[in-house]
């Protein structure tokens, strides 16, 4: 299996306070070179404009940008966004900006790419927000234009939404970025993945659902003539670890003071390290080839990463 981290972006309100957003700034860079210098394989960041559950007036940064330094700030985990939501940008300038920082990163970037779920962010900055079969059939045609820029020189797509009329996209990478698509719709994402897609993500891993969704993207690809080994498969688990169960309660008390989503039912788990091992073993015989870990609380003590580094990564590879 292969690892990838969440830096504490400011989402989930997980920086430190502080009238500096540089020292912020700093410390998210500070937990991707620990991550770099460690044994994750990749660092990840979401595409979002507000903080969730909630809005409030404190630092997030945007995902692109931040991508873009993290490809500069990092020498050999691969960078990722888990997943940009297509109302934000156009495609074709999607796939522009993606091969772009897949030169800056030296040929490392995981670019990826969802529907996009969160009505209130979009419609406070002044994207649409059309009904979900809407925003489904743009995703779909979203993809065919990501994935012609990428591959085919000056493509035409004539869609109804999207259209491109034969585009120079140079470079498009080293050579081009790992396309990850997000969702685990089994009637329009997962035939999109089997076609298209270098990787998918199927959503927070519950290992039964999981081996599900992996088992129609099966289907799918075996429809599409495709073998289905060639696509990575991934899921995301929030989890802090402790070593011993004595630790549990002082440990959930710092989780919820550090990470917005753990008050909310299904956030942060909270585990010892052998139960964290006995999730990750499960996910790993649901399928799960690369899994994408937030841990809370970096930003402020690093100790979970190293924990995680030491004691249940080693165990997967």
């Amino acid at each position: 299996m292969r690892f990838g981290l969440f830096v504490p972006q400011g989402l989930r309100m997980d920086l430190p306070e502080s009238p500096d957003p540089s020292a912020q700034l700093d410390t998210l860079l500070g937990v991707a070179r620990a991550a770099d210098e460690g044994p994750w394989d990749s660092v990840w960041v979401h595409d979002h404009l507000h903080t969730v559950p909630e809005q409030r007036d404190s630092t997030l940064f945007e995902a692109w940008t931040l991508t873009a330094v993290l490809a500069r700030e990092t020498r050999r985990v691969r960078i990722g966004q888990m997943a940009c939501s297509n109302g934000f940008r156009h495609p074709a300038l999607f796939a522009k900006m993606a091969s772009t920082v897949d030169v800056a990163s030296g040929g490392r970037l995981c670019a990826g790419l969802g529907a996009g779920w969160f009505r209130g962010e979009a419609v406070a900055y002044g994207y649409p927000w059309p009904g979900l079969g809407e925003r489904m059939a743009r995703f779909a045609e979203a993809v065919r234009v990501v994935h012609a820029l990428w591959t085919e020189r000056r493509p035409t797509v004539d869609g109804r939404y999207y259209a491109v009329d034969r585009p120079s996209n140079e470079p498009r990478g080293l050579p081009r970025p790992e396309f990850w698509i997000a969702g685990g719709g089994e009637r329009v994402t997962l035939p999109l993945v089997a076609r298209y897609g270098d990787a998918c993500n199927v959503g927070a891993g519950d290992p039964a659902v999981v081996a599900r969704k992996l088992a129609v993207l099966r289907a799918h690809c075996a429809d599409a003539g495709r073998d289905e080994a060639g696509i990575t498969k991934s899921t995301s688990l929030d989890v802090f670890p402790v070593g011993t169960e004595a630790e549990r309660e002082t440990a959930r008390t710092y989780v919820l003071r550090h990470d917005s989503l753990a008050r909310l039912d299904g956030g942060t788990a909270v585990r010892t390290v052998r139960e964290t091992r006995e999730r990750v073993a499960h996910l790993r015989d649901a399928g799960v080839e690369h899994l994408l870990v937030y841990l809370p609380g970096l930003a402020h003590d690093l100790e979970p990463l190293h924990r995680f580094a030491e004691a249940v990564i080693p165990v997967f590879r």
